[in-house]
């Protein structure tokens, strides 16, 4: 199984980050965990995208805020699909970062997730790999019946409650 990359721009991003670590582990998915900036250590950022492929990586998630360049500077460098999460900062909710990371020039996509959204980052990673893990495909088609059987008993709960009345 390819492994999944997971950058942050800074160790304050961890908190946001975990959430993607967690579902990664919960899935048994490999990754690597570093902090590159797309600013104070872009060297290191580059290299670590252009090697991603022959590093065994299928899929890099990206996090940063406030200008939020990393998850693009990642995708300039590497053909492997980038996932940014845009991290709310302090000043304007995570808005800056959102618009950083969507706003990508055609040639350079990036996957965007919710200001935050690191599971779902994890998850949509761990969809691209499900293309050739039959696996792993099976294991979110689960994890999707066991979210919808949530949803119906929470259901069918309220219905007892709410629609019997006479």
């Amino acid at each position: 199984m390819k492994k999944v990359g997971i950058v942050m721009g800074s160790d304050s991003d961890l908190p946001i980050v975990s959430k993607a670590i967690d579902t990664l582990k919960e899935y048994g998915v490999p990754f690597e965990v570093h902090v590159y900036s797309a600013h104070r250590t872009p060297v290191e950022a580059k290299d670590f995208s252009a090697n991603a492929r022959k590093n065994g990586f299928g899929a890099i998630i990206a996090a940063a805020g406030m200008a939020a360049h990393l998850a693009g500077a990642v995708a300039a460098n590497t053909t492997l699909p980038v996932i940014g999460i845009p991290v709310q900062s302090k000043n304007l909710g995570g808005m800056d970062a959102l618009l950083s990371t969507v706003q990508m020039p055609t040639g350079i996509p990036v996957a965007t997730v919710a200001i935050d959204g690191a599971a779902n980052a994890a998850i949509l990673a761990i969809q691209m790999l499900a293309i050739e893990d039959a696996d792993l495909a099976a294991r979110l088609d689960a994890a999707r019946k066991a979210g919808a059987d949530k949803v119906l008993a929470k259901n069918a709960d309220i219905e007892a409650k709410f629609n019997n009345l006479a």
